[in-house]
């Protein structure tokens, strides 16, 4: 873009305060320097002009803009949505994606969503989130612990940093314990209900 106004406010290639010149010496200072003029401050009175690389100056504000981009992006919720009932590969494969969101800085709202009567035994649901919490504890941690909302349990996760003294920051909230097992009545074939509480009761802490 041509500058058309017959006098600038100019700064010198190593950003020396030149002061205000015509327009025509601006330019002819930056083809003596082998540089572009640039209009830096379009609206002040008079504009101003630096004297520099065109092509670098577009290049750096290309790649702050990128940076700035990619900040943005990394302060971003993701989300795992999980059952009580999955499957070890399943949730293998959810833990996996959640260390990689962890791994580029993301936060991840960990739900768990009960089905039907799944709901009325949430202490397989708040051990599946025990056990996720366990399977990224080295590189995450929990800025909410799991607790009900509504019919859904839900926690949030952080990339693991260290506050003043080396302690990682508390998690909010209170950890809430799961509720006893019911027992089968004696003689009761076991149920596929019972066999998954007896498998959540095995799992590995």
């Amino acid at each position: 873009m041509r500058i058309r106004v017959p006098e600038v406010r100019l700064i010198g290639v190593d950003g020396e305060q030149v002061g205000i010149v015509p327009t025509r010496e601006a330019l002819m200072r930056a083809q003596t320097a082998n540089l572009d003029l640039v209009e830096i401050s379009p609206t002040a009175q008079p504009p101003v002009c630096r004297i520099m690389d065109y092509g670098k100056f577009k290049y750096e504000q290309e790649k702050r803009d990128k940076q700035s981009r990619q900040h943005s992006s990394a302060t971003k919720v993701k989300e795992i949505q999980l059952h009580p009932n999955v499957g070890d590969h399943d949730l293998e494969t959810k833990v996996r994606h959640l260390r990689d969101f962890i791994t580029h800085g993301h936060r991840v709202k960990v739900i768990l969503f009960f089905r039907g009567r799944e709901s009325a035994h949430q202490e397989i649901g708040f051990e599946v989130m025990n056990r996720v919490i366990r399977e990224v504890q080295d590189i995450a941690q929990a800025e909410q612990l799991p607790r009900l909302m509504g019919r859904n349990i839900l926690m949030m996760l952080i990339p693991r940093t260290k506050g003043k003294g080396g302690h990682a920051p508390a998690p909010q909230g209170t950890p809430r314990p799961a509720p006893a097992a019911p027992r089968p009545a004696p003689g009761a074939p076991p149920s596929a209900l019972a066999q998954a509480l007896a498998s959540a009761g095995n799992l590995p802490r």
